[in-house]
């Protein structure tokens, strides 16, 4: 512990605050320095890693962000040069998996399709966006090894930080503080935000703009979960998601063969079709649906889904997701699918039952994730702490009332004319949905009038689409491209 504190006494600020866990410092930085080749090109980078304060409106310190912060080096020009904050969802989640595998200089050691190889560990991302832009990867209270900063016999102030107006609102405070320490106000700036991180880019854009007076070019979300339809068990989850099913079933070859022929690209547009304009009218009527419309709606959805037509008449045609992962291959293999990734296969003590046992991609994503983050920060990036690093961490309950993310996107939108916005969804992930993004988009503005500056990339993939190479590739080029348009000088900003 003693070469720890002198570590960070020479690269840093130790404040001696008494924290939830006092291990973990307060204000420090420690810095290194390393190259990547990214498409075919020597990137040279420094990568900033360390905890900076959360302060409230009178400057005291409320908690410790820990944070890491790569910036391409012999830039000449750094006011041009664009600016990613990263965030994952959970909520609860560490900002991990973007991290170290998906836009950052290092990616896991994994299969082509994801899987985990021993001995784990990490290796060049030869796809980074480090290239054109630098990123920050900001871990939220109690993810990673951020904590809550508490005086002595004080308990720690929850509703300031776990609730979808709190997280915005600190962490808006939170980026203004780097923003101005590490000189990127002039920057062209982009958030970014995996599964619950949708919600909060989305918040945080206008909390940003309407607080902070931090006006962004573009907001990236990632598989994102919109808490709007996510399990409410309404008629439109119930359509909305229905999609998904048929590109799950044309994955592991259970549809019929009129479908499966056919690429998966030629057949969602059919199943996004019915589920708008047949499924979501009928699921609407509830049990005033007449007998003649309900079966003949049940057979469709069996055709697109794999599903036999007496099991969703059982659910009335109302199918959940859950039940979907156990009874897809329930007869065919014995086995279930993934829930965040539906290529990934599951073996349940009995086949009987209504929903998995575990989330069969989850511990294979743990199996690489875990050792991989915890060598990579102390071994490469050199911070050295005893303290846990939490994947999830303690953020419950989480408050979800008023959210009103989608519209306060909108209005950020609206009052800025450069802020674009880009979604990306794999199409075999059963949790959030591509269908429900491309919904939720519709959603953020009504009127239509903004959808010239938003856009929409599907992928062959699960939730974190970039553990499958090919597209960890198409994923960050799309994101390049995306980032080179709307960081480009566009005149005056005006509608």
């Amino acid at each position: 512990m003693n070469k720890f504190l002198l570590l960070l006494t020479l690269t840093g600020t130790f404040l001696f605050v008494n924290a939830q866990d006092q291990r973990v410092p307060v204000d420090t930085t420690i810095v290194t320095t390393n190259s990547v080749t990214i498409k075919g090109q020597k990137v040279n980078y420094k990568a900033q890693t360390g905890t900076q304060p959360v302060f409230d409106a009178n400057g005291n310190v409320k908690a410790t962000l820990f944070y890491t912060y790569y910036q391409r080096t012999g830039v000449t020009n750094r006011t041009q040069r664009p600016l990613i904050m990263s965030f994952n969802g959970g909520p609860g989640s560490a900002s991990v998996w973007m991290h170290i595998a998906y836009t950052g200089p290092k990616v896991l050691k994994i299969d082509d399709e994801g899987n985990p190889i021993q001995p784990y560990g990490i290796k060049d991302n030869p796809y980074s966006v480090l290239d054109v832009a630098d990123i920050v990867f900001i871990n939220p209270v109690n993810t990673g090894y951020s904590r809550p900063v508490v005086k002595k016999d004080e308990k720690v102030d929850k509703k300031y930080f776990f609730g979808v107006n709190a997280d915005a609102k600190y962490l808006a405070d939170w980026l203004n503080t780097f923003v101005t320490r590490n000189n990127r106000w002039q920057s062209p700036k982009y958030i970014i935000g995996e599964s619950y991180g949708g919600t909060r880019v989305m918040q945080l854009a206008y909390e940003l703009q309407s607080r902070q007076w931090m006006y962004l070019n573009g907001v990236i979300m990632v598989s994102p979960a919109d808490y709007k339809i996510i399990r409410t068990e309404s008629s439109e989850d119930y359509a909305i998601n229905f999609p998904y099913f048929t590109a799950a079933a044309w994955y592991h070859k259970q549809l019929p063969h009129a479908l499966q022929q056919k690429d998966l690209l030629e057949i969602l547009p059919e199943s996004e079709s019915f589920s708008i304009n047949k499924l979501l009218p009928a699921l609407a009527k509830g049990g005033y649906i007449g007998e003649t419309e309900k079966n003949t709606i049940a057979e469709k959805m069996a055709y697109y889904s794999g599903i036999k037509k007496e099991v969703i008449l059982q659910h009335n045609l109302e199918l959940p997701k859950s039940y979907f992962w156990k009874e897809l291959l329930r007869d065919s293999k014995g086995k279930t699918i993934g829930r965040l990734d539906s290529r990934y296969l599951g073996l349940d003590k009995r086949q009987t039952g209504t929903s998995p046992e575990y989330n069969s991609e989850l511990v294979s994503w743990l199996h690489s994730f875990t050792p991989a983050i915890n060598y990579y920060t102390q071994n490469v990036l050199k911070f050295k702490t005893d303290v846990k690093y939490n994947m999830f961490g303690p953020v419950h309950p989480w408050d979800f009332s008023n959210d009103n993310s989608r519209e306060n996107l909108r209005k950020a939108m609206a009052q800025n004319p450069y802020l674009h916005l880009l979604v990306q969804s794999g199409y075999y992930d059963g949790a959030t949905t591509y269908s429900a993004a491309k919904y939720t988009m519709g959603k953020i503005d009504p009127s239509g009038k903004l959808k010239t500056r938003m856009s929409f990339k599907g992928y062959r993939s699960g939730h974190m689409m970039y553990l499958r190479k090919v597209d960890l590739e198409k994923a960050n080029d799309d994101l390049r491209d995306f980032i080179n348009k709307s960081s480009k000088n566009m005149g005056a900003a005006k509608h």
